[in-house]
């Protein structure tokens, strides 16, 4: 029940926030009925069935090839609609400040040509000859008798004056200046209609909210399909010994293979490790979003990677989405060694590994008893979880490193202000207590390929002997 009524607020969240995008950057500036504004809506309609789509074929089990279809641009989109809505509420601001400028603008433009009308001078005959306003045009001075083009007399050009609207306020589209003239003249030809001010306006905003979003959304793609960078950070060890000093740990999460991130994405991420040269590499979860079936071959480039103490894994929550137990036979088919709730002796330290929280509904949590109870306290220990929220479990059980995930750095600014809220450390390494976490941004992206204020990366972690 919880879980519908919290569905039915995203809903309602979205259909509300597609509205007020189709309004600003449709509604606001195309006509009714134009070709423009009939594909902007049906834009508005069928990108959120996309993104809809992208986001369940995989849960219902949908092929493999319609889940890529929908991928890419049903999460594109949802990244998309997040920058295209920030960069429209930042319009907000400055939409009622333009309008003001450039009333007070034609304000004093049409103050000037009525001064100029003003200061003309008279014919010849000594009579004083009204100017029309070329600005805002009032074609009811102009009283035909017949077809003799005769113009109306002054008494009544000075009574319509009168009642002329505010020379500020402007229709929709601005009519043809029009004036009478002598007979037997060619009159001026029509000037074409100009939009109104809130018209232009809106298409000043709208064009510059969609530029800064789309380009934020594709510098973020970008950086994302280049590929992670490498970060190093040296971290000291209290009770690693002389001989482990400078011992190097590629850490590396959230690769997220899927229908758009696939056998390519992997193939950079280990080269990139490779050319580290670690001496050991640590896959802290979430390496995939889908079933071995779809993307076993594209993990296969992991077989190549390359460490003179080996290559451990340990699960994310989103192999359970995908299949655990299936997930874990094949990455030991490939040459990792999965630490499900287990530790193993490295030279100068213990390296354990712990299941993912989200195993629990299965059976298969983390159990730092079994990873850790019964070892040498004296001796360093680094733990693998993907979360960083069991950190204070880790501190319980005397972990001098753990080495996490999961969190993306946030992935999608401002999003990590919502992962800070969910997680003790987003990004980077932090101390609790005797513990110090470190948590990596990822190496790939989940949803849209896309990140912003938050760039993927691989970290060698350099473990440092204080009795060095």
């Amino acid at each position: 029940m919880v879980f519908a009524l919290v569905g039915l607020v995203v809903l309602a969240l979205l259909g509300a926030v597609h509205r007020y995008v189709w309004r600003r950057f449709v509604g606001d500036t195309t006509a009714p009925g134009s070709r423009l504004r009939r594909a902007g809506t049906v834009a508005a309609f069928v990108l959120p069935l996309l993104s809809v789509g992208a986001m369940t074929s995989g849960r219902v089990g949908a092929p493999f090839w319609l889940q890529q279809v929908l991928a890419w641009p049903g999460f594109l989109w949802l990244a998309c609609l997040l920058y295209l809505t920030l960069a429209l509420l930042v319009g907000e601001v400055v939409r009622p400040v333009l309008l003001r400028v450039l009333a007070r603008r034609d304000a004093a433009r049409t103050g000037a040509e009525n001064g100029t009308a003003s200061g003309t001078p008279a014919e010849s005959s000594g009579t004083p000859t009204e100017v029309p306003d070329e600005t805002h045009p009032r074609t009811e001075n102009l009283v035909t008798s017949g077809s003799t083009g005769v113009s109306a007399p002054p008494e009544a050009v000075a009574r319509t004056a009168s009642d002329a609207p505010d020379p500020v306020a402007e229709p929709e589209t601005e009519p043809a200046a029009t004036a009478s003239a002598p007979a037997g003249t060619t009159p001026a030809p029509a000037l074409a209609p100009q939009p109104s001010r809130r018209l232009f306006v809106s298409r000043v905003v709208g064009g510059a909210a969609a530029a800064a979003g789309l380009a934020t959304v594709g510098y973020g793609a970008y950086g994302v399909l280049r590929g992670p960078s490498v970060r190093r950070i040296t971290v000291p060890l209290a009770k690693l010994p002389r001989a482990a000093h400078g011992f190097r740990i590629a850490v590396v999460s959230d690769i997220h293979i899927g229908p758009i991130l696939g056998r390519a994405h992997t193939r950079r991420i280990v080269d990139t490790i490779n050319a580290t040269s670690p001496d050991l590499v640590a896959v802290v979860g979430d390496l995939v979003d889908g079933s071995v079936a779809d993307l076993g071959s594209a993990a296969e480039p992991l077989a190549a990677l390359r460490a003179r103490h080996g290559s451990y894994f340990v699960t994310g929550n989103h192999e359970y989405f995908s299949g655990a137990e299936q997930w874990v036979d094949h990455v030991r088919e490939l040459g990792l060694v999965p630490l499900e709730n287990a530790r193993v002796e490295i030279e100068g330290f213990d390296l354990a590994g712990v299941n993912d929280i989200a195993g629990e509904t299965e059976g298969q949590g983390p159990d730092f008893g079994r990873a850790l109870g019964d070892r040498d306290r004296g001796r360093a220990a680094v733990l693998m979880a993907h979360q960083p929220v069991v950190i204070h479990d880790a501190v319980e059980h005397g972990v001098d490193l753990q080495l996490s995930g999961h969190t993306h750095g946030g992935q999608l600014w401002p999003g990590n202000y919502l992962a800070e809220l969910a997680n003790p450390t987003v990004a980077g390494l932090e101390r609790y207590g005797d513990t110090q976490l470190f948590v990596s941004r990822g190496a790939g992206a989940w949803g849209p390929p896309v990140r912003v204020g938050a760039p993927s990366d691989i970290t060698v972690v350099e473990l440092a002997s204080r009795q060095a």
